[in-house]
């Protein structure tokens, strides 16, 4: 039983290693108390996986993945468009957290993994490993090794988050959000699709928000640049006291 739960924390350790999943634990980082997202993703890993051993070692059943993949790429991108579209109206300072994040932020991380994670690829590796092997010593080494890859990245996120404003820290979640809900989008409609090219397209959404928001910062500030104007009075004054 040992031997198993390190080959699955082995396992799942390295292929969450640049997945969607580390990206999304830093964004709820920068956002978010360290402790509420390792907690929030310590239970949506558990129940995840409780579930993909089930599957694997009693059941041999499949779920609607592409469905829920598509559910999470909505979820992701409309978070992210709702994040950008408050920081984006307000008046130049400091902005309120988004409605997303006044909700209770365990749940809101829970809910989030709980979609990212059902069909990914995570999971299949779980369910495979729960075929040939003990199911719980499985669960246990599978939830380990991705709470553990996934702390890494909620590390990067404190770090960046004490060096950052809270502005850049928003604007940024918003855009993660839409990177990670473009990147399972192009996943589920094109799964044959290299990871470079993917991430290539993926990457167009978070520019072209970009793109907007600049465009939308320079309009505010010209309408907001003060019109100078010439006094005449003082120049009156200085001609009729012989002064050119």
């Amino acid at each position: 039983m040992i031997a198993t739960i390190g080959l699955a924390i082995g396992i799942v350790f390295l292929a969450e290693l640049g997945d969607k999943s580390q990206l999304m634990a830093l964004t709820f980082a920068l956002r978010y108390r360290w402790w509420v997202v390792l907690g929030g993703i310590t239970a949506a890993t558990a129940s995840v996986h409780v579930l993909s051993v089930a599957i694997g070692h009693f059941l041999g059943a499949a779920l609607p993945t592409t469905a829920i993949a598509w559910v999470a790429a909505v979820t992701f991108l409309a978070v992210g468009v709702w994040t950008l579209r408050e920081l984006a109206g307000d008046d130049g300072a400091e902005p309120a957290p988004p409605r997303f994040a006044t909700a209770a932020p365990f749940f809101v991380v829970l809910s989030a993994f709980l979609l990212a994670e059902l069909g990914d690829r995570t999971m299949f590796a779980t369910a495979a490993l729960a075929t040939d092997n003990n199911w719980a010593a499985v669960w246990l080494g599978s939830t380990i090794g991705m709470v553990a890859a996934d702390a890494l990245a909620i590390g990067a996120g404190i770090l960046l988050g004490k060096h950052l404003p809270e502005r850049a820290i928003g604007f940024g979640s918003g855009l993660l959000f839409l990177f990670i809900g473009a990147l399972t989008a192009v996943n589920t409609a094109v799964p044959a699709l290299g990871l470079g090219a993917a991430i290539g397209i993926a990457a167009a959404a978070p520019a072209a928000a970009g793109a907007a928001l600049w465009w939308l910062h320079s309009r505010r500030e010209i309408r907001e640049t003060p019109v100078t104007s010439t006094d005449t009075s003082d120049i009156e004054g200085r001609r009729v006291g012989g002064q050119p």
